[in-house]
């Protein structure tokens, strides 16, 4: 079997001495989409701030394409393949899109190389280049965030509440974008609250509650603990967290299904 491109194992974290993530096993395959869904607090960003360095666990150990991930190593694994686009897009505001493009020649490609790559993808950014990030609306803020992570060529793609305060068209939008991205060979992995449109574009989805995975697998696997995840209890089933699966699925667009 082929090693999972990312791992977390026994892994526990805290915020000083408050630990919010307790004892997570959980696994990533190479070219799957997988939605890490849970209500606010879950801990689903802590998670990713985990897989990219930004801090450590307390208590075993993260593993990304076979080694291990350590705090402060956000540099070297972005050099690797593995690319964060964080909540709120994190666009530089007073810099054309243009300009916000061009950061991204730090991996080597040049700039002519990611705005191709980018106006390519978003035409509506072609159309917006000359025109200051901050200006533009939510959506085509989102889409010049998942431009500039497209142009560093990543291996596998962290998306962290891609859909906040978007209309549900510019979401599905962007999901098809996520498709698009997952079928030339990326991996992603999509954090979410909103749990129909991140399971109807995954192949595997795993649930969070305080800290906790209540249940992963497919869609029909999980969506007995959507309920629980969004309202109520937060101890995992019986039966422990299933492997992988394709996933589909709905809820009524609020988080809970």
């Amino acid at each position: 079997m082929p090693e999972p491109l990312l791992e977390f194992r026994g892994v526990r974290a805290a915020y000083e001495e408050v630990e919010v993530i307790h004892g997570i096993d959980a696994t990533f395959e190479e070219g799957a989409v997988t939605a890490v869904l849970g209500a606010n607090g879950a801990g689903k960003s802590t998670l990713l701030s985990l897989a990219v360095g930004v801090m450590g666990p307390t208590e075993g150990e993260v593993r990304f394409a076979g080694e291990k991930v350590r705090a402060g190593s956000t540099s070297s694994l972005a050099r690797r393949g593995l690319c964060l686009i964080p909540e709120g897009r994190g666009v530089f505001p007073n810099l054309t899109v243009r300009e916000n493009l061009w950061v991204m020649t730090h991996s080597g490609k040049g700039r002519r190389h990611v705005e191709r790559s980018a106006f390519d993808r978003f035409p509506r950014l072609a159309e917006r280049r000359d025109q200051p990030a901050g200006t533009l609306s939510g959506g085509e803020q989102q889409m010049l965030a998942l431009a500039r992570a497209v142009a560093t060529s990543p291996r596998l793609l962290l998306l962290d509440e891609l859909s906040m305060g978007l209309a549900p068209l510019v979401v599905e939008e962007l999901y098809r974008h996520v498709v698009s991205l997952a079928a030339e060979g990326i991996t992603v992995v999509v954090v979410e609250q909103f749990a129909r449109t991140a399971l109807s574009v995954a192949s595997s989805a795993m649930v969070m509650a305080n800290g906790r995975i209540l249940q992963s697998g497919s869609a029909d696997e999980v969506e007995s603990v959507l309920q629980t995840a969004y309202l109520g209890s937060v101890e995992p089933t019986e039966a422990g967290p299933a492997q992988n699966g394709a996933s589909t699925g709905t809820d009524n667009g609020t988080g809970a299904p």
